[in-house]
């Protein structure tokens, strides 16, 4: 047998495996040492997995929080828009165009009131009506239970609203109505439309007006004819 064919048979008894077992025990320990890394929580000090301190993704409570937002100041009157509308006016220059606001505002405690405001913007306009509202404000003396002390009516041009006391009924109304008796603070009540106009404002001041109609209680009396002290 040649010398050649004797190292070409020495190359291949050789035991298969034998030089990749290096590489193999090295993989295995890149393996184990990466298992205890993310057990511990980190490479080193970099900490190069995750939720490892310090580390590139989910890492430690480190770092700058922004403060959180103190909490709003909850506005004295609560008011529900009853109709915006864009008003159009013709100029020399061509036309205008502005937006008219209308609703209600109170304090879910005897007080209520409606207002109107126009302006060039919806919000400045929100904030004219509610100063309206503020301005017109009505104070109704409520019963213990929650609801008016009789029955009333009111017509205020084409609207005509009665309401009444419903004791354990809850509110009983609808349209703009409903808004105004719910901003004051009343709880039970019917009240009833007997107007076939569709106009919110109307309505809302006819409630108003049924509203305002009571007289003061006797205590109410009472404290505002006592004397001021000075």
């Amino acid at each position: 047998m040649s010398d050649i064919a004797q190292n070409n048979l020495a190359a291949t008894s050789q035991p298969v495996g034998t030089g990749a077992q290096p590489t193999h025990q090295g993989g295995s320990n890149f393996a184990n040492a990466a298992g205890a890394a993310m057990r511990t929580g980190g490479v080193g000090a970099g900490g190069g997995f995750r939720g490892g301190p310090g580390g590139s993704r989910g890492g430690g409570r480190g770092g700058d929080r922004k403060p959180r937002r103190e909490p709003r100041a909850k506005p004295e009157f609560d008011q529900k828009i009853l109709d915006i509308r864009r008003v159009t006016r013709v100029a020399a220059g061509g036309r205008r165009f502005s937006f008219s606001v209308a609703l209600v505002a109170g304090n879910r405690k005897g007080r209520v009131g409606v207002g109107i405001g126009k302006a060039g913007d919806t919000s400045l306009a929100i904030d004219k009506a509610l100063k309206h509202a503020k301005k017109n404000m009505i104070e109704v003396p409520l019963t213990k239970t929650g609801s008016i002390p009789h029955y009333v009516d009111a017509k205020f041009s084409s609207a005509r609203v009665e309401m009444q006391p419903a004791k354990g009924r809850g509110v009983s109304a609808g349209s703009s109505v409903r808004d105004v008796i719910e901003l004051a603070g009343i709880r039970d009540i019917n009240a009833k439309l007997h107007s076939g106009t569709k106009n919110k404002l109307n309505n809302a001041r006819a409630a108003v007006k049924a509203l305002s109609s009571f007289k003061p209680t006797k205590v109410e009396t009472r404290v505002a004819a006592a004397p001021k002290a000075e």
